[in-house]
């Protein structure tokens, strides 16, 4: 307690009743959230499994629980902090039979839910040329974030996208619920629904989470919103934690209402604000507080730091990107030398991830080491996913997505015909497909040999569960599976390329290796919590400094991944309009609003510096446009800001010095 300051103080020693912490970017709420907990805990009493804290990553549940751990000892064993999604599978796994599903349901990636969309696209004879699948999925999961089941979904418009979106929505919902399965969205608004359907299931879980904490409540869609205040309306202790300045996920359902209006939710709501930041020079928030304080609807703040003023913002106006590039990367240079600065000190930002190419290219000619935020993730691989598909089978032989996943793979030939028969007769018969399997024998229009094929695989996969013993080791078990179906040989067999089988089987034994240090962490577990933990694994945010693991490299990232990462001296680079604030947002929304807190949250990122650039020019679909600086640009106070481009007296003299001590220092190694 003793390093907190007084308003963090106050929002530790605040436990009864409703609590909004307006927490500036880098005013220490982790720490406040944490040391409220242990105080909650050691000093209030408060056994471990009636308090509830709620964040929006794994990565930062797992930060929360750690440091409660570090403080508390053994007293915290049983607090939940956990994600939204990881507590509304807890209710689930608990509660769901009373909506009709088991409690071994499975939980659907964005490719299982393609393939059940384009089952039911069939079904109401949509052309997915006509009608894209992916923006009809985009749709539905809009609705249920907004707590809109299939039959209440009422189409916005004549437009052909809203009324198809109409048809397929019933259906959809019907298949996931044939197969035992629920999407990434029904996590919430089936919670919700079993909150609201069931007072004696509400009842329980309002007694078991007596203390609720809410981290990022800025970020919060309508769904979460309706589940928490569910939990919290008996015993009225909660207290949220966030900045409406941060507010950057409204594209997704995040609705920046729900923390401006919290106060009017709970009268008696007292609101504390935390704006001393541990984080930034003055200059920077200077510049941050000139910029968010344009936005119409906010609640009034402003972030301060006794780290002392720091240098001025360096300004770079280049000819183009090339242009653009070949300066930031020149910085670099010279700051790793003139500031000592590691590679992993360093960050470029960018509002679009096509940016990201000129910055690439320049920094492979300078061979600067450098990692690009937003690829493909682990469990996102195909190979990955095939892999992931017969656990599933194992565990769930229900979830038909991923039966159908792996009937051919390895190739057995099982061909489209033959699937099409065994789905149609499955429908026709109300059998699952799993046993339409068994039986196929009985089916019509198949051939023989395809017969033999099915009757081999469903033989294989019977034999495997009913030998499936968690007492055996699941890691052991499974990858005898693996190498019985002889998945490098078909790898090898496909692809021409003989080093990139070898990385997919690679990806293939990490499945098993993840497994089984599941299984080394977790004696007691299962199949079925295994497979949840990797549904639930959100995009982590890589840590703020790469050094930690091992790796001294710049960051290349959009603006929208940086939030809740710091650097030493980040590059806010492609401040222009129709780039930042985006065309998109500028048509959508006049007040470009979020745009502006998207901006507020790149230039809070810097610890000691930040280099803003703009171009003159820009190349778009091979053609030469004229680019307009940046209204947020225009926001910032002329005297934060030196242009260091080399068009001015001022920024003439900085080029030529650092320029010098440049050459200097290279001479001299």
């Amino acid at each position: 307690m003793k390093k907190l300051n007084p308003p963090q103080q106050q929002a530790v020693n605040h436990t009864e009743g409703a609590l909004l912490i307006l927490a500036g970017a880098g005013s220490g709420k982790t720490q406040v959230v944490t040391t409220r907990i242990v105080h909650l805990l050691k000093n209030k009493r408060v056994p471990a499994e009636n308090i509830l804290a709620v964040t929006f990553t794994n990565k930062a549940a797992r930060e929360m629980r750690e440091r409660v751990s570090n403080m508390a000892g053994k007293i915290a064993d049983g607090i939940v902090i956990s994600t939204f999604h990881s507590l509304g599978v807890r209710i689930l796994r608990r509660d769901i039979k009373a909506l009709g599903f088991k409690p071994n349901f499975s939980i659907y990636s964005s490719s299982d839910q393609s393939g059940v969309l384009r089952q039911a696209m069939r079904e109401r004879d949509i052309d997915p040329k006509q009608c894209d699948p992916d923006t009809i999925l985009w749709r539905i999961s809009g609705a249920k974030n907004r707590l809109i089941s299939p039959h209440e979904f009422k189409p916005a418009s004549n437009d052909h996208i809203e009324l198809a979106t109409a048809a397929v929505y019933p259906r959809y919902q019907e298949l996931l619920k044939g197969f035992n399965a629920i999407d990434f969205d029904d996590i919430i608004m089936l919670s919700v629904k079993l909150l609201q359907s069931n007072a004696a299931i509400l009842t329980h879980w309002q007694e078991r989470f007596r203390y609720i904490m809410v981290d990022e409540y800025q970020d919060t869609n309508a769904s979460q919103y309706l589940l928490i205040s569910l939990l919290a309306r008996k015993h009225g202790n909660i207290c949220v934690v966030g900045d409406d300045d941060q507010s950057i996920y409204g594209w997704r359902g995040a609705e920046v209402q729900n923390i401006l209006n919290f106060g009017n939710d709970y009268k008696d709501c007292l609101v504390i604000k935390l704006e001393q930041n541990y984080r930034s020079t003055s200059s920077i928030l200077d510049a941050a507080n000139s910029v968010i304080k344009n936005n119409p609807v906010r609640t009034d703040k402003a972030l301060w730091t006794a780290v002392g003023k720091g240098r001025e913002i360096d300004l770079i106006v280049a000819d183009n990107e090339e242009d653009e590039a070949a300066r930031v990367v020149e910085g670099m240079l010279m700051e790793q030398f003139k500031g000592k600065l590691c590679w992993s000190d360093m960050a470029i930002l960018y509002r679009s991830n096509a940016q990201s190419r000129a910055f690439e290219e320049k920094l492979r000619q300078e061979r600067i080491p450098y990692v690009v935020i937003g690829g493909q993730q682990f469990y996102e691989r195909k190979e990955v996913k095939d892999a992931i598909a017969y656990l599933r089978v194992i565990d769930n032989p229900g979830d038909e997505a991923s039966l159908l996943r792996i009937i051919n793979f390895p190739r057995r030939g099982i061909g489209d015909g033959t699937l099409l028969h065994l789905n149609q007769w499955s429908m026709e018969h109300e059998v699952p497909l799993f046993e339409a399997l068994g039986r196929v024998r009985e089916i019509e229009g198949i051939l023989e040999a395809s017969k033999k094929a099915v009757l081999g695989f469903h033989d294989m996969m019977k034999e495997v569960m009913a030998g499936f013993n968690l007492r055996y080791g699941m890691g052991a078990q499974v990858n005898t599976l693996f190498n019985r179906l002889r998945i490098d040989d078909e790898l090898h067999r496909t692809l021409n390329n003989s080093s990139q089988a070898k990385k997919r089987i690679e990806n293939i034994e990490q499945v098993v290796n993840s497994l089984a240090a599941y299984e080394e962490k977790n004696p007691r577990g299962t199949l079925s919590a295994f497979l949840e933990m990797i549904s639930l694994q959100d995009e982590d945010k890589p840590s703020d400094d790469n050094k930690e693991h091992g790796l001294n490299a710049v960051t290349l990232m959009s603006l929208h991944s940086s939030k809740g990462l710091e650097f030493n001296h980040v590059w806010l680079v492609g401040m222009e309009e129709e780039l930042l604030p985006h065309k998109r947002s500028i048509e959508e929304d006049p007040t470009v609003a979020e745009e502006r807190r998207l901006c507020y949250v790149g230039i809070t990122r810097a610890r000691r510096h930040l280099t803003i650039s703009r171009c003159h020019t820009r190349r778009k679909y091979g053609t030469v446009e004229q680019r307009v600086p940046s209204r947020f640009l225009e926001e910032i106070p002329e005297h934060l800001l030196v242009d260091i481009s080399g068009n001015g007296a001022d920024s003439e003299d900085t080029s030529v010095d650092m320029a010098a001590d440049f050459f200097a220092r290279m001479l001299g190694e």
